[in-house]
């Protein structure tokens, strides 16, 4: 939800710092700051804002320390202010701690430490952090941040700096991500590997309850009971122009037009010899086929791709499959046993509730196998396999390439669990995956010409409000053109299977109500083009998705957006996109800024 960013080395911390904060920006942006221990003494600057602001702010400071922390913030506890953003300082002016996470006694832990004269400054529940580790120093820093780790309940990720230790930095983490490296200049550490990758591609992804002890000369690892130990290396792949917008004016558009590509490299490799083939996932053919329940549980975009997947799974493969939001699947008792397959579907591999879900999964007995875009991230480790969407850093807050990412994964998931199954025949198998892989050029052509999308905008921009509407994959894809387009341009919409239009929602619908629905080609067109006709009866002004070379559909639809023919199967996958640059189109012409909308950050690491 924040970005955490930190270094120790030969050059100047400041400048590191703030680079670091920019380049995690899309985490959290509601205020940003930086300490740094400059000539033996703490030196803070914290600004509410984004980190132009901040960085704006520091310009005007001398600061030539060589050893400092930083954080971008997105609020839980207190309102966005500079007195409630990171990082922050014991009552002494000696510790400063930056925090990623929830604390969740830390009215429990402020009332004590208050109690024995500890005077706090902020709302925030990370502030605890410092005055608790002030509380256990006696010298050794990374002694009083692990005896404060042991009175602390809850999530984070926490870079801590003293004043008497002036080159070093120690580090923590308990369900929240944290990435160290040492590169030519120091040692570094961030909540997020693209603030380190200008510095060093070999990192360390700590564990939980591990700690990293940062000095210029080198990084030190040690477990909660202090013995040292030796954590695996990972290098990171990708490259930096991931994180540049290419001659595209914001992220999101950029995102959008790589989704081709992550389409193809998705697909990379998985048929061969005819089979489809998913080595991640380390379950045996007897074991697969021993299947007979399938949870997707996931939040957010990735629920909407669950649906799709629920539609996939019991269609080919014929197994009962549920669907369910993480927060709300961890907190009741489903029915699991040895023979069920938890699939947990998130962007960033480290959403709080799903990874909660999937831990409450395996207590009870049932396989996990994971859907993410982040390699060696909390989901990929804890799962029996892993898909990895490999749409690369998705920068943009909405979810645009990480979605259709997810979508083609869970394709191929449910097309192996057909095969093992014996319910799709090789050939049919085979068929599937090569229609399924047409849809990368399909994207391309909807992408080639927006015009339609961009019309159709403008007729909505004024609009209080707007509904979605769809039947089968088209119902899954109106719940998420209906999201993108609240998270992006704050147009309130709402999304319901076509039927249920008569049921409450046509109530809404007066004079030029937008009334945008997937009507694509499939067994139940007919039954859409009736709910059109019932909503153009009322006012409505509807926006059709419709497939190339249905002329008829102009008659029920004031704008039709033509997308490519597609085996209804996957008609999320090309249906999807139109929405996308729909809602993009929407909150350009409303002033939004569409890659980092308010209230929002990229991926959810607290409950």
């Amino acid at each position: 939800m924040c970005g955490i960013i930190g270094y120790t080395g030969t050059e100047p911390a400041a400048p590191v710092l703030v680079s670091g904060l920019e380049k995690m920006e899309y985490r959290g942006y509601d205020s940003a700051g930086i300490a740094v221990l400059e000539q033996g003494c703490l030196q803070v600057v914290r600004r509410k804002g984004k980190v132009a602001e901040l960085a704006h702010t520091v310009e005007h400071f001398e600061l030539t320390g060589a050893c400092g922390i930083g954080h971008t913030r997105w609020a839980t506890h207190g309102r966005p202010s500079e007195a409630n953003a990171h990082p922050h300082v014991s009552c002494g002016g000696h510790i400063a701690v930056v925090h990623n996470g929830i604390i969740e006694n830390f009215a429990d832990l402020r009332e004590e430490l208050e109690a024995t004269g500890h005077a706090f400054a902020s709302d925030t529940d990370t502030e605890v952090i410092a005055h608790l580790v002030e509380s256990y120093y006696e010298g050794d820093l990374l002694h009083a941040v692990q005896q404060a780790a042991t009175r602390i309940t809850g999530s984070y990720g926490l870079a801590v700096i003293c004043d008497d230790a002036p080159s070093t930095i120690v580090v923590t983490r308990k369900d929240s991500p944290i990435i160290v490296g040492h590169g030519q200049s120091g040692s570094y550490v961030a909540s997020d590997a693209i603030a380190l990758i200008e510095a060093t591609r070999d990192v360390v992804v700590l564990g939980d309850g591990q700690f990293a002890v940062l000095r210029p000369e080198g990084i030190e690892f040690f477990d909660g009971a202090g013995n040292a130990i030796d954590p695996p290396t990972t290098h990171i792949t990708w490259d930096m122009d991931v994180a540049e917008k290419g001659g595209y004016p914001d992220f999101m558009l950029k995102e959008i037009h790589e989704q081709p590509r992550v389409i193809r490299d998705t697909l990379a490799g998985r048929l061969v010899n005819g089979q489809l083939q998913i080595d991640e996932l380390d379950l045996s053919i007897e074991e697969l086929n021993l299947i007979d329940r399938v949870y997707v549980i996931a939040c957010g975009t990735s629920y909407h791709a669950g649906l799709i997947a629920k539609e996939l799974i019991e269609g080919w493969a014929r197994i009962p499959t549920e669907v369910e939001v993480a927060s709300e699947f961890r907190y009741r008792n489903p029915i699991i046993t040895p023979t069920t397959l938890v699939v947990a579907v998130s962007q960033s591999g480290e959403t709080a509730d799903t990874l909660a879900a999937i831990r409450d999964a395996r207590i009870k007995g049932a396989r996990v196998f994971g859907i993410t875009n982040v390699l060696g991230s909390p989901v990929a480790r804890e799962s029996d396999g892993v898909i990895y969407t490999k749409a690369n850093k998705e920068i943009a807050v909405a979810s645009t390439k990480s979605f259709l990412g997810q979508v083609v994964s869970l394709t191929l998931l449910a097309l192996l669990l057909a095969q093992v199954k014996g319910k799709l025949r090789g050939n049919q198998v085979r068929l599937l995956f090569r229609e399924l892989a047409d849809t990368a050029e399909q994207v391309e052509s909807i992408l080639a010409d927006t015009s339609a999308i961009e019309e159709a905008a403008r007729a909505c921009v004024d609009a209080p409000s707007a509904l979605f509407i769809g039947r089968g994959m088209g119902a899954a894809v109106a719940r998420e053109g209906a999201l993108k387009l609240k998270e992006i341009s704050y147009l309130h919409a709402e999304a319901y299977p076509a039927g249920e239009m008569k049921h409450g929602p046509i109530a809404l619908i007066n004079e030029g109500f937008p009334v945008i629905a997937i009507a694509t080609e499939s067994p139940i067109y007919d039954k859409v083009i009736s709910n059109l006709q019932e909503s153009r009866a009322r006012g409505a002004r509807v926006i059709a998705v419709a497939t190339e070379g249905d002329e008829a559909i102009q008659a029920h639809a004031n704008y039709v957006i033509y997308i490519p023919k597609v085996n209804d199967k996957f008609s999320a996958i090309t249906a999807s996109v139109p929405l996308q640059l729909l809602a993009r189109s929407i909150a350009v012409l409303r002033g939004c800024d569409v890659d980092q909308p308010r209230n929002l950050a990229k991926s959810v690491t607290v409950e």
